[in-house]
């Protein structure tokens, strides 16, 4: 199977692309490669962004987890199973499609609850082996004092949040399609307590949305790597996931 993504909210050159201009009721599902994958954000009037897109790699699929959710899940399952041979036994296929789509459920109920938009991962494996990687896209609401004369400053806020980095985690400035913002990275061990038995590597880019001082955007990348978060597999993967940024824009 295809699917074996990293917890969602937790601590390629073809490529198909994921257009989250995030309507509420559109799935958005990229379906083809090539094409640009991404949804709407709701409700912002006017000048300000309304939406943004990534390439996504062949493979990789976004589950809208506003709206359209459960057709984007059973989607990801029908393709998913679409890789195994027709002679495979239904009473094996039949009880792992269900778990799956158990699984994936409950993966949109966290992003949902955590104020996420889309939940970004792959459907179908690689050399025959699943990548256990996800990212998420979130909104980020900053609270304005009700004594400021002027708007929030991004570039202020990005010092902030680089200071206060969690665990003195790798924190840098990037720019993204023209705004400033930054780039965070760390490693999480087991913790069994927690049924949690892999580390994990996260990438967090934290970005304003243009045209909204109090708007922000986090995308968080998630990777098990091959059990490791400092093993080559949970490298290139986070390689990869640079990779898909440089091509976000906002809409």
């Amino acid at each position: 199977m295809g699917i074996a993504p990293a917890s969602p909210a937790g601590h390629a050159d073809h490529a198909d692309h994921a257009d989250h201009a995030g309507h509420a009721g559109h799935a958005g599902h990229a379906g083809h490669a090539g094409q640009r994958s991404g949804s709407p954000l709701p409700m912002l009037p006017g000048p300000p962004a309304r939406g943004y897109s990534i390439v996504l790699p062949p493979g990789w699929r976004r589950i809208p987890v506003r709206s359209g959710a459960e057709k984007a899940v059973r989607a990801a399952v029908r393709e998913a199973f679409a890789v195994l041979p027709r002679d495979a036994p239904p009473d094996r296929v039949g009880p792992r499609r269900l778990e799956l789509e158990r699984r994936l459920t409950q993966m949109v109920r966290e992003v949902r609850g955590k104020g996420g938009i889309d939940l970004c991962l792959p459907v179908l494996p690689v050399y025959g082996s699943p990548l256990p990687a996800s990212f998420i896209v979130s909104e980020l609401f900053l609270a304005r004092s009700p004594h400021a004369d002027a708007d929030p400053d991004p570039a202020g806020i990005v010092a902030l949040l680089a200071a206060q980095a969690a665990g003195g985690a790798p924190a840098f400035p990037v720019t993204v399609d023209g705004a400033e913002g930054l780039r965070m990275e760390q490693t999480a061990g087991p913790a069994p307590a927690g049924d949690v038995r892999h580390g994990s590597r996260r990438v967090d880019y934290v970005l304003p949305v243009p045209g909204d001082p109090a708007r922000w955007l986090a995308v968080v990348f998630s990777t098990l790597g091959a059990g490791n978060p400092d093993d080559q597999v949970a490298l290139l993967l986070t390689s990869l996931f640079d990779a898909m940024m440089t091509t976000f824009r906002w809409g």
